[in-house]
């Protein structure tokens, strides 16, 4: 097997070089099936609260008014959507803040964002540097991209998440409603 050796702890992980015919895109990184079947990054629990601090400093550029996905023993706002009032189908305006549930429906809240952005509000989204994903690619790359530093400790967490978090921000962009309406 040709390529560089990686320490695994007992087990070997091996970058494969790329031929002449393979790009930079095409690495492959081979793991032996014992080392695969011991990584976990999925937690049963959807709603971690978010760390105070982290919010303090963010509403104190933003000056938050709503937060649009809370429960009410950890909303950031006074004015916030539980999931009785499911922000997905509710009017966000103002400055909106939100921590999305982590699971697969974090699409159709990174979209709902991007919407109602274009729409007028500014949304500041806590949410999982996941930028392998479809939905990374799809919506978080059309927003400003705050990546943070070491991980995050969700409110109720005994240690750090397993995972990378960013900042990403939707503002209105009133310049490309213009651009469209002169076309």
């Amino acid at each position: 097997m040709q390529g560089d050796c990686l320490q695994h702890g007992n087990d070997r992980a091996f970058w494969m070089a790329p031929t002449t015919n393979e790009t930079a895109d095409h690495l492959t990184l081979a793991f032996p099936t014992s080392t695969m079947n011991t990584v976990h990054f999925m937690s049963e629990k959807m709603d971690w609260g978010t760390p105070q601090d982290l919010f303090d400093r963010l509403n104190q550029e933003f000056h938050f008014t709503l937060d649009v996905c809370a429960l009410p023993e950890n909303a950031k706002c006074k004015r916030f959507f539980s999931p009785k009032e499911n922000g997905l189908l509710q009017k966000w305006t103002g400055f909106c803040w939100m921590n999305p549930p982590y699971g697969r429906e974090i699409e159709q809240w990174m979209q709902k964002a991007l919407q109602e952005s274009e729409r007028g509000a500014t949304v500041v989204c806590l949410v999982p540097a996941r930028t392998d994903t479809e939905w990374w690619h799809k919506y978080a790359l059309q927003g400003e991209i705050r990546f943070i530093r070491g991980r995050v400790k969700f409110q109720g967490a005994n240690a750090t998440a397993p995972f990378p978090s960013a900042i990403v921000i939707f503002r209105d962009q009133w310049w490309k409603r213009r651009w469209m309406r002169v076309q």
